[in-house]
């Protein structure tokens, strides 16, 4: 498709039931901006993007390039999930310090901790380029008359984009410019970003209220988690950018958001802003398909296995829990979300859905000849394609899932592999600071009894020996099949266990052909590469006739509204607030102090539910305050609106339509969680945690007075 007809296509799409959408601020239409007003925004769109000025937008930040979050007062402020922060408060922990089960209040500026790693990003502007993109297409497919397009743009699009940010960076130093794929990849748009790196930790509360509920709770409504953690942004003494340094200031803000305590009523408008990662809601049936049947049982299976060896030693010994509570937080986060993505798929009949879709396009294209050429063959291909690399997609999840993710220490051996032998080498330094980081949360003895586990579990689920890498033949023919013995052998002979390894391997570059796991990561690694190359041709296939389906969706529904799916840039997404029914049972908008006590009162037999006794009291003795909601005279913990989010909203924040902060965003529900391939607007809801029970926290049990009259002045 021309690029003039494409953009012409995106620019006639309606607006959006105020209930789905994650919309692009730079492309608010007047027909979109009506619908907001008329749920009870009171912002112009300018208020709300406005790369020449300041606007609602400079307020949100992207939280570590993985969760979101907003300022709150002039002097760099950020509120953010509790889960966001997690990995920072997690480092910043140790068993005589463990603030990461304690919590952390600092009341100075020279209190806050440096969150080392940790950084954020303010969007500036974002810009499209896709006629260059499009127009550096058509140039190679001119130069190359005889290839498809299809093997043309992976090969190309990748390299087309980096020229972009290039030059995009020149003209913008100290920026950083991504562009991005949208609609499929038949649009692209390049954002421009400017990133602190200096943040300091400056407010947690206990793990248990950060956390409250944990695995079992999470995804699943209602709530009582206060999941919030409070950061500062440093600046150098022009407000600019710049490395961690004692003389560093806090940021003076460009834009923060004020605090709201008028709370909500069911009906009243609001809205997120944040960087949703990643949704698939233009995938053919053939996709979700895949993703339900070949994707996910890996994730599902393998974390399941692994998180069960891992909670053994977590429990065992504190030092351990401190070292993986980041990474189990991450694992079984994503595993908890692939159960309930499959089961809500199937209850919803979402593959059925978009079938009878798929059916409708057919019967559009099928009466015009030219539509037909064009569009005519997609359905086949995609059929044909899937169902060619069905197997190794199957194989390969549990392949990424058991030797990517699961076993440690081959990563470990992967950036040693991949090191110079020259001592003088600048990668050595890098790969040196990177190790020590691995390390400060690395357990061998753990990492032994995964690898055992993993490895005879990946042998008896993907049965197809093709795709068993070639040191399984020495399992067998070594140690009679058995996985733990072979663990354990070449877990003794590696040097790959502790910081030293790399000293050692560039004192002895033999090591590269006798160290055990050196030799096998490296078969891990050619094996990765041989499934790639064998799924590259349906893989462009499926490329190319994906990106088609959303373009004959899009020119069959040129009335209908049609946003983007998620890429981690920022998006907004307006509702209102609003209770659900599922399964004949009745949800309210809202959870108070009483519903935490009551599942307290349950942490005997629920350790989820753990509550320190200070906290208990706390709550227990009912003094709001100011922070009481205004019509129940109750302390409000959680609450839900019909929003579009999806990981990476975590932190986000929710607006009244003032622009007030009401909220946190932090999690989604469990009936709809298939939202990341389909809307179901009577299902689907947005869970936040309340910025007045986030505000109580800070005040009652923290007693940071520096912190709450902070935002006090920022806010009228």
């Amino acid at each position: 498709m021309k690029v003039r007809t494409f953009l012409f296509f995106l620019l006639l799409a309606g607006f959006a039931r105020a209930d789905e959408g994650m919309w692009m601020l730079n492309r608010i239409d007047a027909k979109t901006a009506q619908a907001m007003k008329e749920l009870g925004l009171q912002l112009t769109p300018s208020e709300l993007y406005n790369p020449a000025g300041v606007s609602l937008k400079d307020a949100v930040v992207d939280f570590g390039d993985f969760c979101s979050g907003v300022v709150v007062s002039p002097n760099g402020l950020v509120f953010t999930n509790h889960h966001c922060g997690y990995g920072a408060i997690q480092k910043l922990s140790s068993p005589e310090d463990d603030i990461l089960a304690n919590g952390f209040v600092a009341h100075s500026y020279a209190e806050e901790r440096p969150a080392e790693g940790l950084f954020v990003r303010f969007l500036l502007r974002t810009e499209e380029c896709s006629t260059r993109v499009m127009l550096a297409l058509d140039s190679i497919y001119r130069a190359n008359p005889g290839g498809e397009p299809r093997k043309l743009d992976r090969d190309n699009i990748d390299s087309i984009c980096y020229a972009i940010e290039e030059d995009y960076q020149k003209a913008n130093p100290g920026m950083d410019c991504q562009v991005r794929s949208y609609y499929g990849g038949n649009a692209y748009f390049v954002s421009i970003y400017k990133v602190y790196r200096d943040i300091r930790l400056v407010f947690t509360g206990t793990n248990t209220m950060g956390k409250f509920g944990g695995d079992t709770d999470n995804w699943m409504w209602p709530r009582q988690t206060c999941d919030f953690s409070v950061f500062r942004i440093y600046a150098d003494e022009n407000g600019e950018p710049a490395e961690y340094s004692p003389d560093n200031k806090p940021l003076r803000s460009k834009r923060y958001a004020k605090v709201s305590l008028d709370g909500y009523q069911p009906g009243d408008y609001c809205m997120t802003i944040g960087y949703p990662g990643s949704t698939s809601r233009y995938l053919s049936s053939w996709g979700i398909d895949e993703r339900v049947n070949a994707r996910n049982v890996s994730t599902i299976q393998v974390r399941g296995r692994k998180q069960e060896v891992w909670k053994k030693f977590m429990d065992a010994d504190r030092s351990v829990g401190i070292k993986y509570a980041s990474k189990w937080a991450s694992s079984s986060n994503y595993w908890k979300n692939s159960i309930g993505m499959n089961k809500a798929i199937a209850d919803l009949g979402v593959i059925a859905q978009k079938q009878r879709l798929e059916e409708q396009i057919k019967q559009w294209y099928d009466g015009r000849q030219d539509l037909k050429a064009r569009f005519g063959n997609m359905f086949g291909e995609l059929e044909e394609a899937y169902r060619m690399r069905r197997e190794d997609v199957y194989a390969q999840g549990f392949f990424n899932e058991t030797f990517s993710r699961g076993i440690e220490i081959i990563r470990v051996a992967g950036q040693l592999n991949r090191m110079p032998q020259d001592a003088d080498s600048v990668q050595i330094a890098s790969t040196r600071e990177s190790l020590q980081h691995f390390f400060k949360d690395y357990d061998a003895i753990l990492d032994e009894a995964t690898t055992a586990a993993l490895l005879q579990n990946y042998r008896e689920q993907v049965t197809d020996k093709q795709y068993w890498p070639e040191f399984y033949q020495d399992i067998d023919s070594l140690y009679n099949g058995d996985c733990a013995a072979f663990a354990r052998d070449i877990f003794s002979k590696t040097v790959c266990k502790d910081i030293s390894c790399l000293d050692k391997l560039l004192a002895d570059s033999a090591l590269r052909e006798t160290d055990p796991i050196l030799r096998y990561t490296e078969e891990t690694e050619n094996f990765i590469q041989f499934l790639y190359g064998k799924q590259r041709e349906n893989n462009n296939i499926i490329d190319h006739n994906e990106r088609l389906l959303t373009q004959a969706l899009l020119e069959m529904d040129q009335e209908a509204p049609h946003y983007s799916d998620a890429n981690f840039t920022m998006r907004l997404s307006y509702g209102f607030i609003q209770d659900y029914t599922a399964q004949g049972q009745h949800f309210q908008y809202y959870t108070n102090a009483q519903s935490l006590l009551d599942k307290a009162a349950r942490q005997e037999e629920i350790m989820d539910y753990k509550l320190e006794k200070d906290i208990m009291e706390l709550m227990q003795k009912g003094d709001w305050g100011r922070y009481a909601d205004r019509n129940t005279h109750d302390m409000h913990l959680c609450f839900i609106s019909n929003n579009d989010i999806t990981g990476g909203n975590s932190g986000s924040p929710m607006f009244n339509g003032k622009g007030e902060l009401i909220g946190l965003a932090f999690d989604g529900n469990w009936e709809a969680m298939s939202g990341d391939i389909s809307f179901n607007s009577s299902l689907q809801r947005c869970i936040g945690v309340d910025i007045r029970f986030v505000l109580f926290l800070i005040d009652k049990w923290g007693k940071a007075d520096n912190l709450i009259k902070e935002i006090e002045q920022s806010t009228p």
